[in-house]
């Protein structure tokens, strides 16, 4: 029997590489994104070379969305469940925007706290669940101007811990894989905001901000990050729980 994945924000960059790289090893996947647009572009992807996918609309930041989207996956497995949506924004906290704090929050906190509610009594129905969640290498450190970010991925490294002991008493994993830098879309308008906030060229955020710290001086592939989703979905991985997988090139060893 295929498994079956759901993967948030998988309209682009980590989402729709995982999306694809889980479907080349047989996974259905539901490919979910705030843009059903996005969604389906990922889905033809998948399918057009022969694998098995269907798009779906999700905000993560609105509960009345989770629960109409599962209301239409009542009647699918979901094995795997990777939460991957997510933004961005880079300001000095006395300029950030109160409004745009609370949806940082709530799309990589709370989001990712209710998808992972949504999926769980099905996984315990079927003795067999397991979640990842993106987290990032900033859910170890800090970076000045992120405040927001960083604190919904610290969140979700202790989100993750509860749910690993209550979910204990059956085959279901819960983990954080915290990357560092990964060339995604999302990182390309990171270079520029920060080269914006701190007077600097583009080539000096990456050179001296995202890859100085990083002893192997190279961004994280979509392809690293796939890999290490599928192994930690796989049987091999059933006693890897509540913990935190950092892939920083040596970063947080310093």
């Amino acid at each position: 029997m295929n498994k079956t994945a759901l993967i948030t924000g998988a309209g682009s960059g980590i989402g729709q590489g995982v999306a694809c790289a889980l479907a080349e090893q047989g996974y259905h996947i539901i490919a979910t994104d705030l843009s059903l647009d996005a969604a389906q572009r990922t889905v033809a992807m998948i399918v057009t070379p022969g694998g098995s996918a269907q798009a779906l609309a999700i905000d993560v930041s609105n509960q009345a969305s989770i629960d109409a989207a599962f209301d239409k996956l009542a009647d699918q497995r979901v094995d795997l469940l990777v939460n991957n949506a997510g933004l961005q924004h880079v300001s000095p906290l006395e300029e950030f925007p109160p409004e745009k704090f609370s949806l940082l929050i709530q799309v990589m906190l709370t989001g990712t706290a209710m998808m992972t509610r949504a999926c769980l009594p099905k996984m315990r129905e079927q003795a067999f669940g397991r979640v990842v969640n993106i987290g990032s290498l900033h859910s170890l450190v800090a970076s000045p101007f992120k405040s927001a970010y960083v604190a919904a991925k610290h969140g979700l490294v202790g989100f993750s811990k509860v749910v690993a002991l209550e979910t204990a008493d059956t085959d279901i994993t819960i983990n954080t894989l915290c990357p560092a830098y990964v060339k995604t879309p999302l990182v390309e308008k990171q270079i520029a905001d920060q080269a914006k906030s701190h007077g600097i060229s583009e080539e000096q955020v990456i050179n001296e901000i995202m890859l100085k710290p990083m002893p192997k001086k190279a961004f994280i592939t979509v392809e690293e990050l796939a890999g290490t989703v599928s192994f930690l979905a796989s049987d091999h991985a059933r006693n890897i729980t509540g913990e935190t997988i950092t892939l920083d090139g040596g970063w947080t060893a310093q």
